[in-house]
Parts: structure tokens; sequence; C-alpha cells
């Protein structure tokens, strides 16, 4: 189990993160659309992910969301370690209704960002949609991945962010699993991610 602590003059966040886990969330965030997504990458990563935060949600959810991930993003940082032996790739497709979004990850040791989703609305009740690209900015950053994230057909923009977590979670879940056939092997021709 991996614990990280962010403390700023805007948020104090704790954020627990057991990588090889069952899916088992505590999310108290103070933003109920993020605590749902959270949920989603938590229960389809089979990660157990705890977080409370006590942000300035008065102000916004800016820096709420953007703060839990990068606070996400060092714990899963601290968790992969060298990545000896893990499969470094994963994608996942994932359909919610009409909506259908895929994610490919690399534990590259390089952040990178690539969010291909237009939302039909700017808002899912009162979540600003645009913040969703802050809070994955935050993780890979700090992370150290390259992400590519695409929505790929969807109306409702609940559905739109839903199939997004859920297939992000899936895709972290296939990268972190341990490759048979490289056990101690680091899975870069450079020796080194």
């Amino acid at each position: 189990m991996i614990n990280k602590q962010r403390k700023t003059n805007e948020t104090d966040i704790s954020v627990s993160l057991e990588l090889y886990g069952t899916g088992k969330a505590d999310i108290q965030t103070g933003v109920p659309f993020l605590d749902h997504m959270l949920d989603q990458i938590a229960r389809h990563g089979l990660m157990d992910l705890s977080i409370k935060c006590d942000g300035d949600t008065e102000i916004d959810d800016h820096h709420t969301v953007e703060d839990i991930g990068i606070t996400i993003g060092q714990a899963f940082f601290e968790a992969v370690g060298d990545k000896k032996g893990l499969t470094r790739y994963g994608h996942a497709y994932v359909p919610l209704d009409e909506a259908l979004s895929r994610v490919v990850v690399d534990l590259s040791g390089r952040p990178g960002l690539d969010l291909g989703v237009k939302f039909t609305r700017d808002r899912v009740g009162t979540f600003d949609v645009d913040l969703i690209r802050e809070f994955f900015q935050g993780f890979v950053n700090h992370a150290l991945v390259t992400l590519h994230i695409d929505n790929m057909k969807g109306v409702n923009s609940h559905h739109q962010a839903e199939t997004v977590f859920k297939a992000f979670g899936r895709a972290l879940r296939m990268a972190v699993t341990p490759d048979e056939r490289q056990v101690n092997v680091i899975p870069s021709t450079k020796g080194s991610l």
C-alpha cells in the first residue's frame, strides 16, 4: 500500500493506493462526480484506492481535481517502481450505451497526454468537463506515463466521461500486469524506463 499526502494553500489530500487490490474504493473529494469517476478507476483497474480531500471548492473544483490527479500520479509512480517484469503497455475499449472510448497507456517514464474527447455538453451536473483534462495532466506529469485517450462516440457527456475513466482503469490494470516471460526484466530496449 502506497500512501501519499499533498498539502497546499488550496488542498489537503491523502491518497492510499494498492496497485494489486480488489477494486475497493473509499473516495471523499468534495466533488461528487469526481468521486464517481475515481470509483470507476478503482473498480475497473482492480486497485484499492482511498482518497480524502479538503479543497477550496467554494471557489471552484479546479484545484481539487488537478491536485488529486497529481497525488494519484505520485502514488502510482512509487507503486510501479522500476517496472521490472511489468507488461508496460495497456489498452482498453469501453462502451456505455451510445458512448465508446479507447485508452492506451505506456509506462514510458515520460509524461505525455493526448486527450481526444469532444464533450457534447460543458457540464455533467455541476462538474465542468474541462477539469477532466486537468486531472489526467496532473496524473501523467507525476506518474511519468504516456496516455492517449479517445472518445470515439457519444451523445451523453456523463457516458463519455464514464467510458474514459473505466477504460483508463482497465488500461492501467493491463500495463501493470506482470509479464511471466520477462520476470525481473525492465520492458525496454534501453534497459530503463
